[in-house]
């Protein structure tokens, strides 16, 4: 079984920031798309418990496909089987289910279960997920990333929650591979205003911010 848009870590290495969508309308997330890629930023995750996220994947997939676009939120194994059939390139999850990690392994897609404790994200690591996500990042901020590095120095860690532009440089300087962004990237009052122009500007920075840090 094979993915209908294949992930390039390449993209998201050079620009390791996953956007994630939740709770926007088709309409919102069409309207973004190309802001999104013009702006530089190269990975969507979509979350199942979004309105017609199926359809928002299968859409984006067909139109973006120099886009990394994955499923977030998926629960359970149909849920990722669903996501698959509409062409998620990846899969994100809020908590550790092995039973995902170990499939998508075996069908080479590549999983980011989201886990919080040492003994929970050494667990996934060992199932075989491509990288960790640390959720809720906020709760313990970038201190927490540098001191779970300092043992598990070889696992990649990609914290989500609470990240925003004015801390995702400590973040990569504690050691993050990558982060998660949601409504700190998706401004929800300037999507809702139509504001299109400082939306982008929003995207640049954070993409800016980001470039600044990783060639450093």
């Amino acid at each position: 079984m094979k993915t209908k848009n294949l992930f390039s870590w390449e993209l998201f290495r050079n620009m390791p920031v996953i956007g994630i969508i939740r709770n926007l309308s088709v309409e919102n997330v069409e309207e973004i798309a190309p802001l999104f890629q013009n702006s530089g930023l190269t990975t969507f995750e979509i979350t199942l418990n979004t309105k017609n996220a199926l359809p928002i994947i299968k859409r984006l997939c067909l139109k973006y496909t120099d886009l990394n676009i994955g499923a977030g939120t998926v629960l359970e194994l149909n849920d990722l089987k669903a996501a698959i059939d509409h062409g998620a390139s990846f899969i994100v999850t809020p908590v550790l289910n092995e039973e995902i990690i170990i499939y998508c392994v075996k069908h080479g897609i590549p999983v980011l279960p989201g886990a919080f404790t040492p003994t929970e994200i050494y667990k996934a690591w060992k199932c075989g997920a491509s990288a960790i996500k640390i959720f809720p990042a906020s709760q313990l901020g970038p201190s927490y990333i540098k001191e779970l590095k300092l043992p598990l120095n070889e696992i990649k860690l990609l914290p989500t929650g609470g990240i925003s532009i004015e801390n995702l440089e400590d973040y990569f300087k504690a050691g993050a591979t990558g982060v998660g962004m949601g409504s700190s990237l998706f401004d929800k009052k300037l999507i809702l205003a139509g504001d299109m122009k400082n939306l982008s500007l929003h995207f640049r920075k954070i993409v800016a911010t980001v470039r600044k840090f990783i060639k450093s």
